[in-house]
C-alpha cells in the first residue's frame, strides 16, 4: 500500500506520516531521509525530525538519490521524508531529464518491496511568489510529479495545521 501525504511547511504532516507508520502495527520500520544536509538550518531540520522519531523503531536509510537501488526489508513500514527533496535532488544534483521518472521508479521499488510505504511531500505551490524561469521549470515538473505519486497512491492526505483532509480514503477503511 502506498500513502501520499502532503501539506505546508510545519502544517504537521511529518508527524502524520509517522503515526501512520506506527498505527500500521508493522515492527520493521524503515525511515528514508532524502535531505542533504547543507548548513545550519538543514542540520537543525534533521535534528527536529531524530528526535521527533526517537522511540518509535526507525531504521534511518539515507538516499538523498537513486531511490530505485535502496535495499528497503521485504515487508517493512517505509517512511519517505520527503518527496520534494529527493526530486531537488535528482533535479539539480543529477540531472533534469529523467528525474522524474527516477523518482517514480524509486516509489515504485518502494510500494513493490514495502508493505507500507508512506510518501511525505511539501505543498509549494501557493505562497504567491514570483520566480525565476529555472526555479519555475522545477516547480512545475514537481507539481507534476506530485499528480503522478497521487495518481499510483492508495491514500492521499493533505494536513493543514496538524488536521489530516482525506483527498482519496485506502480501500478496506
Amino acid at each position: 500500500m502506498l500513502l501520499f501525504i502532503t501539506g505546508g511547511s510545519g502544517s504537521g504532516k511529518s508527524a502524520y506520516a509517522e503515526d501512520r507508520v506506527t498505527a500500521s502495527g508493522i515492527a520493521c520500520r524503515a525511515y528514508i531521509a532524502t535531505m542533504e544536509p547543507f548548513g545550519a538550518e538543514g542540520q537543525a531540520r534533521i535534528a527536529r525530525h531524530r528526535k521527533m522519531r526517537a522511540g518509535k523503531g526507525f531504521e534511518t536509510l539515507e538516499c538523498p538519490r537513486d531511490l530505485a537501488n535502496l535495499p528497503v526489508p521485504v515487508g517493512c513500514a517505509a517512511l519517505l521524508e520527503d518527496l520534494t527533496n529527493l526530486f531537488a535532488n535528482e533535479w539539480f544534483g543529477s540531472s533534469q531529464k529523467g528525474a522524474a521518472e527516477r523518482v517514480l521508479r524509486g516509489l515504485a521499488h518502494l510500494r513493490d518491496t514495502a508493505a507500507l510505504t508512506v510518501v511525505v511531500g511539501n505543498d509549494l505551490f501557493a505562497d504567491g511568489m514570483d520566480y525565476d524561469a529555472e526555479t519555475l521549470c522545477y516547480l512545475h515538473a514537481l507539481a507534476d510529479l506530485h499528480r503522478e505519486v497521487a495518481a499510483m497512491a492508495d491514500g492521499v492526505y493533505e494536513v493543514v495545521c496538524g488536521i489530516p483532509i482525506c483527498l482519496r480514503k485506502e480501500a478496506g477503511l
